[in-house]
């Protein structure tokens, strides 16, 4: 058999770091450990009954059997305003404002290719998302790194970025609530953050992978709340998160008019839109009832009070995310985040994932995904105590 070397583009893809991830995890399992996996964000719920069920009878009607819409279906579209309208006060255009997305990674790799030019600077925070640099890698773009630090609750400093760097820049990258660090931002940030975008001429593209989960009754922001945002960017909603449909691949943008035009111009050469019968569902989970919602914020929160109270009593001392279903905690002086991470892996066969995949500011802490019931997740405060590597608390 002939062996065909891939392109210079795909060799030079970052390495997936939760592949390698999972594939350790798998094979400390094969070895008949019981390993808990906190190193994912993939929900542990089913989606709800009602948006099956919409998906079920509209996997039936034959007129979804054929192409659909190049650039999705129109109710669809009405349906993503509708939403951000009730949820967040904000007024769209259903066909100017708003693509529709093979999921909310696909837009974030396709807008770097829409709107940069091989050498072109995108702000990218550290640590953040590595499919933020796939996207850029695949553009054959240049990364400036915003560092998150804990002393500014993770949110980046623009008066530390250089004025040639800002000056170069034509992209910005931001996602709050944040993965990994479970931060969020309020308003004055994306105030600043407009007036910021605005002053250099970039595209601020807001990832809201994690917009319907706040803790302790706070709701997260929508960058597009902004006065000015849509002016300076754009905004992707997954259903991922917010209706535990990570695997139906359904997600849209929302924004800046010329960027939502470049989005669909580049789907035009690359798709024919999602299945019907998913967007039918994807309405029915943005304008039906909402109660599931709460109930999974509900359940994340109690999961995260679980997590985060175990941990304290066994002497670590971390601090509850405010939001996301993330918690990025320090770790034990003596560490790496990948030494740590092997180390719970490899004797409390607990997996996490080590902040350093994240970017370099990511060195010194862990991410632990809160995708597992609450007993199983004081299973694993149990086992990490067995270590001792803690004081625990009177």
């Amino acid at each position: 058999m002939n062996i065909f070397e891939p392109s210079q583009m795909l060799n030079a893809l970052p390495k997936q770091f939760f592949a390698a991830l999972v594939a350790r995890a798998g094979q400390v399992a094969a070895e008949g450990h019981d390993v808990i996996n906190l190193g994912q964000g993939n929900p542990d719920r089913p989606t709800p009954s009602h948006i099956v069920e919409a998906l079920q009878r509209a996997a039936v009607d034959p007129m979804n059997h054929k192409y659909p819409p190049f650039r999705g279906h129109g109710y669809l579209k009405e349906a993503a305003a509708a939403f951000y309208k009730r949820e967040y006060g904000v007024e769209l255009d259903p066909q100017r404002e708003i693509a529709i997305l093979f999921g909310g990674k696909t837009g974030l790799v396709e807008v770097v290719q829409c709107l940069l030019n091989p050498g072109d600077t995108a702000l990218v925070p550290d640590p953040g998302y590595p499919d933020y640099w796939s996207g850029i890698e695949l553009a054959r773009a240049v990364m400036e790194m915003m560092p998150l630090k804990e002393e500014r609750g993770f949110l980046p400093d623009y008066t530390a970025i250089t004025p040639e760097t800002a000056a170069k820049a034509k992209l910005m990258f931001l996602n709050y609530p944040n993965n990994p660090t479970g931060a969020v931002a309020d308003g004055e940030f994306f105030l600043e953050t407009v007036r910021f975008a605005e002053k250099h001429n970039i595209c601020v593209v807001h990832d809201f992978a994690y917009a319907a989960i706040g803790y302790e009754g706070q709701r997260p922001v929508s960058f597009l709340q902004t006065p000015g945002a849509k002016e300076t960017g754009i905004e992707i909603y997954t259903l991922s998160k917010t209706y535990n449909m990570a695997g139906w691949r359904v997600a849209f943008a929302a924004g800046n008019a010329s960027v939502i035009e470049s989005l669909n111009l580049l789907q035009d050469h690359m798709y024919v839109s999602l299945f019907g019968a998913v967007q039918e569902a994807a309405a029915a989970a943005l304008l039906g009832p909402q109660d599931c919602v709460r109930e999974n914020v509900d359940r994340y929160e109690a999961r995260r009070n679980t997590l985060i109270s175990g941990l304290q009593q066994i002497g670590w001392q971390v601090e509850a995310p405010r939001g996301s279903f993330f918690a990025w905690l320090p770790v034990p002086e003596g560490y790496t985040s990948q030494s740590f991470a092997d180390l719970l892996l490899e004797q409390a066969h607990v997996v996490v994932a080590p902040g350093i995949g994240f970017g370099t500011y990511g060195e010194g802490y862990v991410r632990i995904g809160l995708v597992s019931d609450e007993a199983r997740l004081a299973e694993a405060v149990q086992r990490i105590a067995g270590l001792k590597l803690f004081t625990a608390e009177e």
